[in-house]
């Protein structure tokens, strides 16, 4: 019998299986998000959060252009040069007179260590002295730069060793990157910027160039210094048009990176605001123990008002506790009718009242006294109880 059973079971099974074989085919649904471009969770087609943004700010990700930077230093250094040509002049007049005047002391017996010594810690300060001015600008403006591209964030984790950086293989792929090859196309554009200004410069200045020999010294290096000025914040106001170009294209770079998956955003969610299914099931169980609370304290009431069927409302008055009727419980549907059934086992009086129980829901939380707008209501509600039980409050 038993194994009849099976076979006419099997014979059904297997004619149904080739019916939908023949009827439909079989579907099978993938989450194509898992084999999208860029990994799991799909394509980064969501704005970064502020906190992407706090963190990425946090490991030393900025959108920040070196070649602006760098334009801005060249600016500075040639404009400084312009500007204290005639003190940093002086100064190399100075220390040329200082080491070609001790010539005699070089050549003479008297030269020993301590002398050269001397002589050379002269010469460094006095360098030191004029390129102290030019220094301390370029510094001043690359630091200015720097702070209106990223604003002010001390980051030490750029410093921090990462085994990461030194591994071959990613090595490797770095170097065929579209990075890499933006980066060989401003170095190739800058080489040629480089190139086509110098011979322009050169071009222009050949025939003063050929006369050097026919002017004395100091004449030849204020217009050598003068062409190489003119040259320098030529290509310097060239860089700043790169660094500009190149600042545009790292803001949008930076962004398209920051961009995460739908993926990302929830992982982000549950770790800054905990999982919604943990957080639901806590706020359950809160609410249940405060439920459990509530239905421990309703048989001290004095009265449940009903609407009747969809909502419920327990109050006691104690005169001597407070100067008004407090809300012990209150609930609707499936809770108004346990507030109910619990009233009846403890004898507690039920009263229909559909406004009153309506407002004490929505306007009164449990354990507070009612308001002076619902005093009228609910002392008569309050009488009509006592009056049924032939005792007074007061």
């Amino acid at each position: 019998m038993i194994d009849s059973n099976l076979k006419s079971l099997y014979q059904w099974g297997n004619s149904t299986y080739h019916h939908n074989l023949s009827s439909k085919p079989h579907s099978f649904s993938y989450n194509l998000q898992f084999f999208a471009k860029d990994g799991p969770g799909g394509e980064k087609t969501e704005a970064p959060t502020p906190k992407k943004l706090t963190d990425a700010r946090k490991e030393g990700q900025v959108a920040k252009s070196i070649e602006l930077v760098t334009a801005a230093s060249l600016i500075a250094l040639f404009y400084s040069i312009k500007i204290f040509i005639g003190y940093i002049g002086k100064g190399f007049f100075e220390t040329f007179n200082l080491v070609y005047g001790n010539i005699d002391k070089l050549a003479g017996e008297d030269f020993n260590t301590v002398t050269a010594t001397l002589l050379l810690r002269e010469s460094i300060l006095t360098i030191l002295k004029i390129c102290l001015p030019l220094f301390a600008v370029a510094f001043i403006v690359t630091f200015a730069v720097d702070l209106v591209q990223v604003k002010w964030k001390v980051s030490g984790k750029l410093l921090q060793p990462k085994f990461s950086k030194i591994n071959p293989i990613k090595g490797f792929s770095k170097i065929f990157s579209k990075e890499k090859i933006m980066e060989l196309i401003k170095s190739v554009l800058k080489i040629l910027v480089i190139a086509y200004l110098a011979y322009n410069a050169l071009k222009d200045y050949s025939t003063t160039l050929l006369k050097l020999y026919e002017i004395d010294l100091e004449q030849a290096i204020v217009l050598v210094g003068s062409i190489v000025i003119d040259l320098g914040l030529n290509i310097s106001m060239a860089f700043l048009i790169i660094g500009l170009a190149d600042y545009f294209y790292q803001k949008i770079k930076f962004k398209r990176d920051m961009m995460m998956t739908k993926q990302e955003i929830k992982d982000e969610y549950k770790q800054t605001e905990g999982d919604p299914q943990i957080k639901s099931r806590i706020k359950s169980k809160m609410r249940e123990a405060s439920q459990r609370r509530m239905m421990q304290r309703l048989p001290e009431a004095d009265v449940v008002i009903t609407n009747p069927t969809h909502f419920a409302a327990a109050i006691k008055y104690d005169k001597d506790a407070a100067d008004a009727p407090v809300l012990l419980a209150k609930g609707a549907d499936f809770l108004a009718e346990r507030i109910k059934t619990v009233a009846r086992e403890n004898k507690i009086e039920i009263v229909e009242n559909k406004p009153l129980a309506r407002m004490l829901y929505y306007n009164v939380e449990i354990g507070n006294e009612i308001p002076p707008e619902l005093y009228q209501m609910t002392a008569e509600v309050l009488a009509y109880v006592y009056s049924l039980k032939g005792g007074s409050h007061t």
